[in-house]
């Protein structure tokens, strides 16, 4: 999974079809699901993966209403299309839905 690095990049990866996930070091729901990323971005290969850390992008997380992690966002040719934002714990399973309801092109 790529890192953001830069403000800028977040709007260059939105051009493109990409996951972000939002998360942070101490978030111990976001280390539950860190196993199971390498698999889902080996099964969906299509969308680029790309890691925010609430802490150093607060901004981004306050424009686009990221209050809770572990959260994804979904973008493809500069539109979003969708997000699972929440504070909670999620499953694979429900990573596996958000993505499969994320692509406009599958």
């Amino acid at each position: 999974m790529k890192e953001l690095q830069t403000e800028q990049e977040f709007s260059v990866w939105k051009n493109g079809k990409t996951i972000f996930m939002f998360s942070a070091d101490w978030c111990p729901d976001c280390r539950v699901i860190e196993p199971l990323l390498p698999e889902l971005e080996d099964q969906y290969s299509q969308f680029s993966f790309v890691y925010v850390d609430r802490d150093k992008f607060l901004d981004i997380c306050s424009a686009y209403d990221i209050f809770g992690i572990p959260s994804f966002l979904a973008y493809e040719n500069g539109e979003e299309t969708g997000r699972l934002v929440s504070k909670n714990r999620k499953t694979k399973e429900e990573i596996q839905d958000f993505i499969e309801k994320s692509s406009l092109s599958k």
